[in-house]
């Protein structure tokens, strides 16, 4: 079971649920972290990825979370790797672990400039793009299961739509089996995007990415570094409730539901939540849709 590929995983016919967690700082963090996983599992998801730090700074722990995960819940994992601040070599030894490790799928990004750095730069022996690292996956592993990033709402660097499509069809092209895609709050936004790369010849599953709102000011700072919109009327609303957690998350997990919902009825291949290492929210979007009741 854990050693399924996301080609698998996206070919049952049934929408496949996965979670997005991150490598914690501190021990009570990961306590947290795995408490959250443990209470997803009733909603028998497709796989759970994990990310890997800016720079390069958790690969150990991506790795480590991912087999844990096996361990504790034998269900897949597709764990992340950057190009950032790492040479071929150095991408290759961190894949002969994975590979090592039985884990199935690899989330192949280019990854954001290291703190402090305005742009990113390729090192010296490594990789400047998400298409040549999805190559080198391709040609020396080829067992694993590939996915890679796209973004409705064009990559910030992208200078338009355009552009944005070819970069995500050269990483489709050089092997990637699956497109997750940042987060949204449109739906309107996915659609538009998924009929583009239809048209592009992009035929792989395009898994909608989610965040429900919880805290406000927390997804404020997400949305202006990825550069995702959230509708006048959401943000009206949040606004106005900016003084009442309780009322915040509401109005957050209630778009998100009907995010879903309106997704699931448009049949998407999965859903991708990102949880920030918390299981609340997406737990209550998941039952308000009946799901997770045995």
């Amino acid at each position: 079971m854990e050693t399924m590929r996301l080609k698998t995983i996206f070919s049952t016919g049934k929408p496949a649920l996965s979670f997005e967690v991150y490598p914690p700082k501190t021990p009570a963090g990961y306590e947290a972290m795995y408490a959250s996983i443990d209470r997803l599992m009733v909603f028998k998801p497709g796989f759970f990825s994990c990310t890997y730090g800016a720079g390069g700074s958790t690969q150990g722990p991506t790795l480590d979370i991912c087999s844990e995960i096996m361990r504790r819940h034998g269900v897949p994992v597709m764990a992340h790797l950057t190009c950032v601040g790492s040479t071929v070599a150095d991408l290759t030894a961190w894949l002969d672990q994975a590979r090592d490790r039985g884990i199935a799928n690899i989330m192949a990004l280019r990854g954001d400039p290291p703190q402090g750095q305005e742009s990113f730069t390729k090192v010296e022996g490594g990789l400047g793009y998400a298409n040549e690292l999805v190559g080198l996956i391709r040609s020396r592993y080829p067992d694993f299961g590939i996915g890679v990033g796209g973004y409705p709402e064009v990559h910030q660097e992208a200078p338009n739509a355009a552009v944005d499509m070819d970069n995500l069809k050269r990483k489709v092209d050089a092997g990637a089996d699956a497109v997750v895609t940042q987060l949204f709050y449109e739906n309107t936004d996915f659609f538009r995007f998924r009929d583009q790369c239809a048209k592009a010849g992009i035929t792989v599953p395009i898994v909608p990415g989610l965040l429900p709102i919880v805290n406000f000011p927390q997804v404020k700072r997400i949305t202006s570094l990825c550069k995702a919109r959230i509708p006048s009327e959401l943000y009206e609303k949040l606004e106005a409730s900016k003084d009442n957690p309780e009322s915040t998350a509401a109005i957050g997990i209630r778009h998100a539901a009907r995010q879903a919902e309106d997704l699931l009825k448009a049949g998407v291949p999965g859903v991708h939540f990102y949880v920030l290492n918390q299981s609340e929210a997406t737990r209550k979007v998941l039952e308000s849709l009946g799901m997770g009741r045995g």
